[in-house]
């Protein structure tokens, strides 16, 4: 198994078709479906459709996506923290989602730390951006932690969500 990142506590690999169960726990929590959205993934096999075109075609498109968070000390899969590249942003993003039960133990900063130090050394990522809705004020607070910036109000493609945009460096383009 390649992992792409290791704290103390935790490890991100990337996702396997052995995650499907994970994937549909995930994708089913109440944080997901409120902050990120819903899916229609409900069973197994939509659970590894979302695996190969998201994470999976990612990986193999730009050498970064999604990648699964582990607990060191019993392996159990307890979120996703990664790099995704929108086609309606210039930078990629950094995205994170969690389970519930791991939610306020400092696991998304770790690792996302973690992930942020491996963009810029191994793909020579020079800024990165972040988006969250105005409401996700969890994630707000985590991302102003890693020291992103609010840049800007965007809408993605084909939708009148509101999304703010942040970015991880001072010198911001728009």
């Amino acid at each position: 198994m390649k992992y792409i990142a290791e704290t103390q506590r935790l490890k991100a690999r990337e996702l396997t078709i052995h995650d499907t169960d994970f994937i549909l726990e995930l994708l089913n929590s109440p944080g997901w479906i409120k902050f990120i959205g819903d899916r229609q993934v409900k069973t197994k096999a939509q659970a590894l459709q979302y695996l190969e075109k998201g994470p999976f075609s990612s990986y193999k498109q730009h050498g970064f996506g999604l990648w699964l968070v582990e607990r060191k000390e019993d392996f159990n899969a307890i979120g996703l923290c990664g790099l995704i590249k929108r086609d309606y942003l210039e930078h990629p993003d950094i995205g994170f989602a969690f389970l519930p039960a791991y939610y306020g133990k400092g696991y998304a900063y770790e690792i996302a730390s973690e992930i942020i130090k491996y963009a810029t050394e191994q793909f020579s990522i020079p800024q990165l951006w972040a988006i969250a809705l105005p409401e996700n004020t969890r994630s707000i607070r985590l991302l102003e932690k890693l020291g992103f910036r609010f840049i800007k109000t965007v809408y993605p493609p084909s939708s009148q969500e509101q999304l703010q945009l942040f970015g991880n460096t001072p010198m911001i383009k728009t």
